[in-house]
């Protein structure tokens, strides 16, 4: 018995038919995709002036052809981002899909997203975009960067109470999106994601209305790099080590952010509740024992700090 990399749930063949009916309701199979892991890097590599898709990982736009069955690349008009696994780092796209299902499980709103085969059985991470709408319409998105006249090799100047300046600034509704905010930097710390940067926060404009968008990016950057040295990207309280509860909870929720104490105690008692699905979703995902065992201990050295 397999288990499907859209869902995570025992099927027949690669992949679950609700697993491709989350891709396309038309979706019968998926096609592995017609190269290797190298072969994919190389392609990236060759496309990455082309693509408006930046950044260190090696990335490559595509879009669904359902009659076909398969991801096909393209320059433009991709709907969707896959990332292939990296040279340097072991299990990136597992990890970065295991990541964004467990924000899912905790209430972040997060793209559709999930694992494709490549030629030689290797897994590719691939995300759909959510600054597109339709075959080629695009959605006015703004990073955290931009926003703050920072660049992609500035993007760590910065502070999360900065980065809740921005919020207040530019949302429509800066009250609803603290609290967005309060679970997405709390949830990266519990996870190990010390690469929270100003790119890796966007706003999304939805006619009248600018509110945060989905996240994305989400890693266990701590078990990916070889030697971690911070736990998060942007300095909270001035501090990116040794954050306790008092730092994120006290501080950054209740006096930065100005949540009510309900809501505060309301988003603990849901992380707290969730911790137990977590780790059995880590234990179903596709990372290798190892590896997940990785992931655990942090997962437990970060929940024992918020909830001791």
């Amino acid at each position: 018995m397999n288990r499907c990399p859209v869902t995570y749930e025992p099927c027949e063949g690669r992949y679950s038919a609700r697993g491709l009916k989350r891709l396309s309701r038309r979706l019968t199979d998926l096609e592995v995709l017609p190269f290797t892991a190298e072969g994919l890097r190389r392609e990236a590599v060759a496309r990455a002036t082309k693509m408006s898709i930046q950044g260190v990982q090696p990335k490559l736009s595509a879009r669904l052809a359902v009659a076909q069955r398969r991801f096909e690349f393209v320059d433009t008009g991709g709907r969707y981002i896959l990332k292939p696994p990296t040279a340097d780092y072991p299990e990136v796209p597992e990890n970065e899909d295991l990541t964004m299902r467990l924000a899912a499980q905790v209430g972040i709103d997060v793209p559709l997203h999930g694992l494709v085969y490549g030629q030689d059985g290797a897994l590719s991470y691939f995300v759909r975009r959510f600054d597109r709408a339709g075959r080629t319409d695009k959605v006015h998105v703004e990073d955290f960067a931009q926003l703050s006249g920072q660049s992609r090799e500035t993007k760590y100047r910065s502070s999360m109470e900065q980065v809740a300046s921005i919020v207040e600034t530019f949302c429509t509704f800066p009250a609803v999106e603290h609290a967005k905010l309060f679970r997405l930097t709390l949830f990266s710390f519990l996870v190990g994601n010390e690469d929270l940067h100003l790119k890796n926060f966007s706003l999304i404009h939805q006619g009248e209305m600018v509110a945060l968008s989905p996240a994305y990016d989400l890693l266990n950057t701590t078990i990916a790099l070889p030697r971690p040295e911070e736990e998060l990207a942007l300095p909270l309280r001035g501090k990116k080590n040794r954050l306790k509860r008092e730092d994120l909870v006290e501080y950054f929720g209740r006096q930065r952010l100005g949540l009510p104490a309900r809501a505060v105690a309301r988003a603990l008692e849901e992380f707290r509740d969730a911790i137990a699905g977590w780790q059995e979703t880590v234990g179903d995902s596709f990372l290798s024992g190892p590896m997940q065992e990785d992931y655990l201990r942090v997962l437990h050295d970060r929940v024992m700090r918020i909830f001791p």
